[in-house]
């Protein structure tokens, strides 16, 4: 494992990770860790992890981060899905379950398959999209 990798002892990914919980491991990096979700949404449903123990998408250095999307992307060639999502939620209001960053491969081979989303719609002014645009370019 990487020297760069930080894992903690409670948590249930880190003990994937470790070997002390079971799994159906898929791709190993020295950041990365895949396997097969325990309750999937469809047939080839994966979970990506990073070696860094961390709840937010920000809280987790970038080359873990680079190196999961690699994965990501052959874990669903592999499942042979032409439909897919890749998933990934942060905090428990955005129903993130595991306080670990993990992302999800979930294939969507039909519409009851796979994950169901809604997209609620707003319309904003334009207005106040240029001031959300602008407070954002401000900041980055």
């Amino acid at each position: 494992m990487s020297n760069l990798a930080k894992l903690t002892a409670n948590c249930l990914f880190c003990k994937i990770i470790r070997g002390q919980i079971p799994s159906k491991k898929l791709v190993e990096t020295d950041l990365t860790f895949s396997f097969l979700d325990i309750n999937p949404l469809s047939r080839g449903h994966s979970l990506i992890i990073p070696k860094y123990c961390g709840a937010k998408l920000a809280d987790i250095p970038d080359e873990f981060l680079a190196d999961a999307m690699p994965v990501a992307k052959k874990i669903a060639i592999a499942t042979g899905a032409t439909n897919y999502n890749i998933l990934q939620n942060n905090g428990a209001e955005a129903h993130q379950e595991v306080m670990h960053v993990h992302f999800h491969v979930i294939p969507k081979p039909s519409e009851e398959e796979g994950l169901g989303i809604g997209w609620p719609k707003t319309e904003p002014t334009a207005e106040e999209i240029n001031a959300i645009y602008e407070e954002l370019k401000s900041k980055l």
